[in-house]
C-alpha cells in the first residue's frame, strides 16, 4: 500500500474539520441523522423560500416532512406510529383538542424536541401549557388577562434592519456564532417564561430584548427563535445555522 505524505495528510484532516458546521465540535454527533416535521397552517409564509431553507439543512443530516395543518392540530390526533425525532413549529393555528393536547405532551415525555419560529408564538391561544411550558412565551393576538395581570394585545413591525446578539455563546446552539445583522419582522409586548433561558437579544426598539430561549418540558427539549417572517430572513446564514443547531439542540444531538 502506497503511503501519502504527512502533508497530504494534514490538508484532508484540515478539510475534513471545515465540513462540521458551526456550532458543532469535531467529536460531536454531526453524523447522527435528525428526522423533523416541520408544521405550518394558519399564517401565511413564502413557502419556496421557506422549504429551500430545510432542504438546505439536508447537508446537516436533518431530514424534513412538510406537514401543513388543514383541521388545526390533527398531527397530534394519533401518535402510534410517531417517527419524528423533532417538532418545528411554524403555524398560528388555534384549534386543538383535549386529546390532542394530551398526545402532544406525551410525544414531550418521551423526549420529543421542539423548535418554535416567528408566529407559532402565537399559535393555540386558549391552550396554557402550549405558552407555559413549550413555547415559554405567548405572542397576544388581542388584550388578555392572565391571572390577575392585564396583558395589551402584542405587536409586531415589518422589514426592520437590525441586530441578533449571541447572548450566551456557550449554549450548544449558539456556540461558534457571532453576532448578525438581519432584514425581518420585530415583534412586541409578547411574554417570556420566567423559566427561559435566553440565548439571543437585540436592542432594536421595536422588539422585546430577548428574541430566543430554551427551555425543557418533560424529557424534551425546546427552543424559540423569533426570527424567520419571509424568503429574506430564510436565506440569512446567521438565522439558518440559528435553526439548524436548534433543531439538532432539540433532539439530543448538539450537548
Amino acid at each position: 500500500m502506497t503511503r501519502l505524505p504527512k502533508a497530504v495528510l494534514f490538508a484532508t484532516a484540515v478539510f475534513a474539520l471545515c465540513l462540521v458546521p458551526a456550532g458543532l465540535d469535531a467529536g460531536e454527533k454531526a453524523a447522527e441523522k435528525v428526522n423533523a416535521v416541520v408544521v405550518t397552517g394558519g399564517h401565511g409564509f413564502e413557502q419556496k423560500p421557506f422549504l429551500a431553507m430545510f432542504e438546505a439543512f439536508k447537508a446537516q443530516g436533518i431530514t424534513f416532512t412538510h406537514a401543513p395543518q388543514k383541521d388545526h392540530s390533527e398531527l397530534f390526533e394519533d401518535i402510534s406510529e410517531w417517527k419524528y425525532d423533532v417538532i418545528v413549529l411554524y403555524n398560528m393555528t388555534q384549534k386543538i383538542s383535549e386529546k390532542r393536547q394530551k398526545n402532544f405532551m406525551a410525544l414531550l415525555d418521551k423526549g420529543v424536541g421542539v423548535v418554535v419560529l416567528h408566529h407559532a408564538l402565537g399559535a393555540w391561544q386558549n391552550w396554557p401549557d402550549y405558552a407555559q411550558k413549550i413555547a415559554g412565551g405567548k405572542f397576544y393576538l388581542k388584550p388578555t388577562e392572565e391571572n390577575g395581570v392585564k396583558r395589551p394585545n402584542s405587536g409586531y413591525k415589518h422589514g426592520v434592519d437590525f441586530t441578533v446578539h449571541i447572548e450566551d455563546p456557550k449554549h450548544p446552539i449558539t456556540r461558534g456564532l457571532k453576532d448578525f445583522k438581519i432584514h425581518d419582522e420585530t415583534y412586541c409586548r409578547y411574554s417570556v417564561s420566567p423559566k427561559a433561558h435566553v440565548i439571543t437579544t437585540t436592542d432594536e426598539p421595536s422588539s422585546e430584548k430577548a428574541i430566543g430561549w430554551t427551555l425543557g418540558c418533560g424529557k424534551a427539549r425546546t427552543c424559540f427563535i423569533v426570527n424567520g417572517h419571509d424568503g429574506k430572513a430564510y436565506a440569512n446564514p446567521g438565522f439558518r445555522q440559528l435553526v439548524a443547531n436548534a433543531i439538532r439542540w432539540a433532539a439530543g444531538k448538539l450537548n
